[in-house]
């Protein structure tokens, strides 16, 4: 007689065969690594790289991008509005002081220059005229006070005679009054006239200081001109090559416009380029190092503009050694702020086993074999990096990436 299996009885089989299929899988994945790392437990020399244990210094450094530049550079504007007329010596041509670039049609600013002359000229003349009339004027008014004082003179006598012919009976007390009445209006007059000298003394000064500070503005600006017409013969002022030329024959140039840049090749800066999330470790006379191809040059940090563009901040290198013969403009170098040095410490050739965070683990060679160490590590550049313990000098360090010997407690080196 078949006896039926129930609900709860099919539910727990099935859990027990999950339960069963689960550890089977787990087995194997553990089988798997066991396999895998008991075959990793070797490595060819010719697969790994490795770097000696020595004493030295290590410097510490921020990544920039650099661009070569001449360290002096003339940049030669138009003075005038004018156009190009002829373009002499042609962009990577060798300049001498005192050569020239290229002419300018001067014609404009050179009738601009003759008609300030001519109003100069009428300046000068309204000058005089404005002298001669102020004279004039000065000694008019002069003339009146002297004819006044003249006739003060005059009723002053007249003043005197009425009291004598009054005393004699032969005149009146009115006439007396009369008499003093007229002296007093014409003291009073000539009064007026002294007053009026005085503020034509003065009003001539001004005017006549006004119209001199007017000449003297159009001077300058005729100076100006004379001296932008002199620019506008377009030389070089030193020795140096010339990096570029305005050769559009015809075309109008506006004052301040660039013209040409001469740049003297014989020696060299490097304008740098950082993030400003570093902008509190870049200061002036920081050292730097520059490399380019398979060259270094040291120097320092000689200026850090204030101003900051799209997050990136600039600044200038004063090289060393400035006439490096394998300099050029414009060339792209890297750049390297040394923000601290350790000196005399262990160090060893940086490589792609030093990634993470101090401690990591490093595989140190002996007698065929790499022994896994635990190292805390210090200051680090692009050559080296700095061993605190873990390590003698002398010990050989694989350099290379160890990653997928993690588990690997120590190797066996094949072909060393």
């Amino acid at each position: 007689m078949d006896i039926e299996i129930t609900e709860e009885v099919i539910q727990q089989k099935r859990k027990k065969g999950v339960v069963i299929g689960l550890i089977a899988v787990a087995i194997l994945i553990l089988c798997i690594v066991l396999i895998r790392t008991w075959l990793k437990s070797s490595v060819n020399n010719s697969e790994i790289t490795t770097a000696k244990v020595q004493i030295g210094n290590v410097e510490n450094t921020l990544n920039a991008t650099g661009e070569v530049l001449p360290e002096f550079e003339e940049v030669i504007t138009s003075p005038i509005n004018a156009s190009i007329k002829n373009v002499v010596t042609d962009a990577g041509g060798k300049v001498k002081a005192g050569q020239s670039i290229l002419t300018l049609d001067k014609s404009a600013a050179e009738n601009d220059y003759a008609k300030l002359k001519f109003q100069l000229e009428t300046k000068k003349n309204e000058i005089s005229k404005l002298k001669l009339d102020l004279d004039k004027s000065y000694f008019d008014i002069q003339s009146n006070n002297d004819i006044k004082q003249l006739r003060i003179g005059n009723l002053t006598g007249a003043v005197e005679n009425a009291k004598r012919l009054y005393k004699a009976g032969g005149g009146t007390r009115e006439d007396i009054e009369q008499a003093e009445l007229n002296l007093k209006v014409a003291q009073l007059e000539k009064k007026q006239i002294e007053n009026e000298i005085k503020s034509k003394q003065k009003t001539m000064q001004i005017e006549e200081k006004e119209a001199e500070i007017a000449a003297a503005i159009q001077q300058n600006d005729l100076n100006e001109l004379q001296r932008k017409l002199n620019l506008a013969n377009v030389v070089a002022t030193r020795t140096g090559v010339v990096t570029y030329v305005n050769k559009n024959i015809g075309a109008n140039i506006k004052e301040g416009e660039i013209l040409a840049r001469i740049a003297d090749l014989s020696s060299f800066k490097v304008t740098g380029s950082l993030s400003d999330n570093y902008i509190d470790q870049l200061h002036n006379g920081m050292p730097v190092i520059i490399r380019f191809n398979d060259t270094q040059l040291r120097g320092n940090v000689s200026n850090v503009y204030p101003s900051v563009q799209n997050g990136i901040i600039t600044f200038d290198i004063e090289l060393e050694e400035r006439n490096n013969k394998q300099l050029r403009p414009n060339m792209k170098v890297d750049v390297y702020l040394v923000t601290a040095v350790h000196n005399k410490v262990l160090r060893v050739a940086n490589g792609p086993a030093f990634k993470g965070a101090s401690p990591m683990d490093v595989f140190v060679l002996s007698n065929g074999k790499a022994e896994k160490r635990s190292v805390h590590t210090g200051l680090s550049n692009f050559d080296f990096i700095e061993l605190k313990d873990g390590i003698e000098e002398g010990d050989v360090v694989i350099t290379s990436d160890m990653s997928e010997f993690k588990n690997s407690k120590e190797l066996t080196v094949k072909g060393e």
